[in-house]
């Protein structure tokens, strides 16, 4: 069995324990999550993103569909839900980084590196796309970009169809290359993989 496969069926598997041993509840992808809300958010957001996606997902751990092996759409879906309630905040913050060109939420060197050349390049373009789109493209694009989800768990941690993944991805890259002069820096080899 691969780590993949294992890890998918020790998240069913915890969430089941867990019923029985409240102590067991794992937060495995606490800071996966961390860094997906504070690149929306900020850090200091994020904190508290992190630990409400855990708190409602204890409470609601019971609901949990078992027979999906990840939980991490799920747990994706109730971020991005919360998320959703800071959205003023969240286009404050790309209007702002369109304003400036600054983005201060790189995680690591190497993320400042690239994220300095990105926006040195189209951070102000790219940031004022961003805070234009919907709130549906937005979490599809940020889901897929940020989080490195596929259409699949995309479409799991939103609760809608892959063809409105797919929709909303293609007219959020749309708007997005618009912005950027006709590039889009999410073509990649990667993207045609998922």
């Amino acid at each position: 069995m691969d780590t993949v496969a294992g890890a998918r069926q020790s998240d069913a598997a915890d969430i089941e324990l867990s019923l029985q041993h409240p102590d067991h509840f794992a937060d495995r992808y606490a800071s996966q999550i961390h860094r997906y809300a504070a690149r929306r958010l900020g850090p200091a957001a994020a904190d508290d993103i992190v630990a409400d996606v855990f708190l409602i997902a204890f409470r609601r751990r019971d609901r949990y569909n078992t027979e999906r092996a990840s939980a991490r759409p799920w747990l994706y879906g109730i971020a991005t839900n919360l998320i959703s309630r800071h959205r003023r905040s969240e286009v404050r913050t790309f209007r702002a980084l369109a304003r400036t060109g600054v983005d201060p939420i790189a995680e690591s060197h190497a993320d400042r590196v690239a994220a300095e050349a990105s926006a040195a390049a189209a951070g102000r373009q790219l940031a004022a796309a961003l805070a234009k789109l919907s709130d549906g493209d937005r979490h599809v694009l940020l889901l897929f970009a940020w989080a490195d989800l596929r259409y699949e768990e995309i479409a799991a941690a939103l609760d809608i169809p892959v063809g409105t993944v797919r929709s909303r991805l293609h007219r959020a890259q749309a708007t997005v290359r618009t912005a950027l002069g006709n590039t889009n820096p999410l073509d990649t080899d990667e993207e045609m993989n998922r």
